[in-house]
C-alpha cells in the first residue's frame, strides 16, 4: 500500500511546504502551518457537476452582446445601495463581520423579503440546526412558504439541493464549517475554503443563482481564509459595528456590480435589523453646542454624503512623549495635521496629548476630512468654541493649504438640508456650480484662513 504524503499548509496565506516551520515564509504570521494529506491523483481537483468537456472559443469584444442584468431588489433601500441598486443573478457575495455583529439576522430578513415576492430561497446553515434557524424566524417574524431551510455541511450534498430545487437565491452560513470529502484536511482549512469557494463559484455562474456566503473574521478583523476567496468573489462586504451600540454599519469593499465603498446604516431592534435612511441625523443627535473642540465635515461615503462630528481633546501631557490617539481615523494623519498647525499656524502642540474621534463609530479615511481635523484641534487647544452650524471641508497640504475636494454640490446640499447655514471648503471648489440660496459658502486657500472663519473668539 502506498505511503501517504503529508504537507504543511499556512492557515493564512496558503503557503505549503514540506516540513514544519514556526514562521511562515510566505506571510511571516508564527503557528500558522497545519499539517494536511495531500489528495491523491484520482480525486485531485475534480469538479462536482463534471461531465462532457464543452469548448469555447474567444470571441471579438465588438461583437459580444452587451445585456444589462435584472437585480432582485429587497425591501431595504440601504441594502440595495450597497449592492449597487440590487441582488444581481450569478453573482457570489461575501459578507463577514464579527461574531453576534447580525450577520445571520440579515441575511434571514433579506431571504424572507425575496421569498415573500414568489421568488424560491435556500438558506443553508452549517453552524445552526433547522430548529434554531427556525427559533430566529419566529423572533423576526418571517413567514414563507417559499423559503427553505437546510442544515448541511457537505459540499455535495449541498450542490445536489441547489440543483434540484433551483432556487432564486442562496445563502451559505458560513464557508468556514463547509467540506468536500475528496479533500482530507478540516473544514475551515484554506484548502477546503478554497475548493468549496471555487465550486460554488461555478454553481452560481452556471445556473445563474446568487449565492450569499458568510465569512468568519480573523481578530484583526480581516476575513479569515485565504486572500483568494475575496478576489474570487464579486462582492465583498463587511458588517460592522460596536456590541454597545445599536447601529451597524454595511460596508462594500469590493463590489463589480456597483460603486465601491458604499455604506448602509442598520439599527439592532428586538424584532430584527432595521434601515436608517437618513444617518447624518442619527450622527449629529447628541452633538454638544459650544464645546471647544467639536467640528462637524461632510464625508461621502461612495455616493452617499455623510454629516459626523469630529472631536479633539488637546491637553498638557505628563510624559516625556506626548500621545497621538485617534478613534475612526487613520492615527498617523494626526501627527502630520498638527505637524502642519505648528509650522504654518504657530501652535506650540509639541508638549500636548492629542485625542482625536469621530463620533457614532463611523470610519472615516477620505482626505476631505483633514481640515476638520485640524479646525477642532485648534479649537480644543484655545479652547474656544467653533460655530455650531458650520460645516468644514477641506484637505490640508503640508504647506498650509487648502486643496480642492471632490463633489462639493452634493455635501454642501447635504448640510443645508440638515439645517447648516454655512460650509467653509476650499475656494477652488467654488467655480463650476450654483451654490444653494438657504446656505452661505466661504471658501479658503489656507489653514489661517479656516481658523480665523470658523473658531468663534
Amino acid at each position: 500500500m502506498a505511503k501517504r504524503k503529508t504537507k504543511y499548509v499556512c492557515q493564512e496565506c496558503g503557503y505549503e511546504s514540506a516540513k514544519w516551520m514556526g514562521k511562515c515564509p510566505g506571510c511571516n504570521n508564527w503557528n500558522t502551518l497545519v499539517e494536511e494529506l495531500e489528495a491523491s491523483n484520482t480525486n485531485q481537483r475534480h469538479t462536482l457537476g463534471s461531465g462532457t468537456k464543452r469548448v469555447t472559443k474567444p470571441e471579438k469584444i465588438t461583437e459580444v452582446e452587451s445585456q444589462k442584468e435584472p437585480r432582485m431588489t429587497t425591501k431595504m433601500k440601504e441594502f440595495n445601495r450597497v449592492l449597487g441598486g440590487g441582488v444581481v443573478p450569478g453573482s457570489l457575495v461575501l459578507i463577514g463581520g464579527d461574531p453576534g455583529i447580525g450577520k445571520s439576522t440579515l441575511l434571514l430578513q433579506i431571504s424572507s423579503q425575496l421569498a415573500d415576492k414568489n421568488l424560491s430561497v435556500l438558506y443553508i446553515s452549517g453552524e445552526e440546526s433547522t430548529r434554531q434557524t427556525k427559533l430566529r424566524a419566529d423572533r423576526l417574524g418571517v413567514q414563507s412558504d417559499s423559503l427553505y431551510v437546510l442544515a448541511e455541511t457537505n459540499l455535495l450534498d449541498i450542490v445536489t439541493q441547489i440543483e434540484q430545487i433551483k432556487p432564486s437565491f442562496v445563502v451559505i452560513d458560513s464557508i468556514q464549517t463547509i467540506f468536500r470529502e475528496e479533500i482530507t484536511s478540516a473544514p475551515g482549512s484554506v484548502s477546503q475554503v478554497r475548493e468549496c469557494t471555487s465550486e460554488l463559484m461555478r454553481v452560481a455562474k452556471s445556473n445563474g443563482i446568487p449565492i450569499f456566503i458568510v465569512g468568519h473574521v480573523t481578530k484583526e478583523g480581516a476575513i479569515a481564509g485565504p486572500r483568494m476567496l475575496e478576489h474570487m468573489v464579486d462582492a465583498v462586504l463587511y458588517f460592522e459595528g460596536e456590541r454597545h451600540h445599536t447601529y451597524r454599519i454595511l460596508r462594500g469593499v469590493k463590489n463589480r456590480f456597483g460603486s465601491t465603498n458604499e455604506m448602509g446604516i442598520f439599527e439592532m431592534k428586538e424584532e430584527g435589523l432595521r434601515e436608517v435612511l437618513n444617518p447624518s441625523e442619527i450622527f449629529l443627535e447628541e452633538r454638544p453646542h459650544g464645546a471647544a473642540g467639536s467640528t462637524v465635515v461632510a464625508s461621502m461615503e461612495g455616493t452617499r454624503p455623510v454629516l459626523v462630528e469630529i472631536q479633539a481633546l488637546i491637553s498638557p501631557t505628563s510624559f516625556g512623549n506626548p500621545r497621538r490617539m485617534a478613534t475612526g481615523i487613520d492615527t498617523n494623519r494626526v501627527p502630520l495635521l498638527m505637524a502642519v498647525l505648528e509650522k504654518r499656524a504657530g501652535l506650540m502642540l509639541q508638549n500636548q496629548d492629542a485625542y482625536i474621534k469621530v463620533a457614532g463609530g463611523v470610519k472615516l479615511d477620505e482626505p476631505a476630512i483633514d481640515l476638520a481635523i485640524a479646525v477642532s484641534i485648534t479649537s480644543s487647544f484655545r479652547d474656544q468654541p467653533t460655530k455650531p452650524d458650520d460645516i468644514i471641508i477641506g484637505e490640508v497640504g503640508l504647506t498650509g493649504e487648502i486643496r480642492r475636494v471632490s463633489r462639493i454640490e452634493q455635501r454642501v446640499q447635504e448640510a443645508a438640508k440638515l439645517g447648516f447655514n454655512r460650509v467653509i471648503c476650499p475656494e477652488k471648489n467654488l467655480d463650476g456650480w450654483t451654490i444653494p440660496t438657504n446656505i452661505q459658502v466661504i471658501g479658503v486657500n489656507t489653514v489661517q484662513d479656516a481658523m480665523e472663519v470658523a473658531i468663534i473668539r
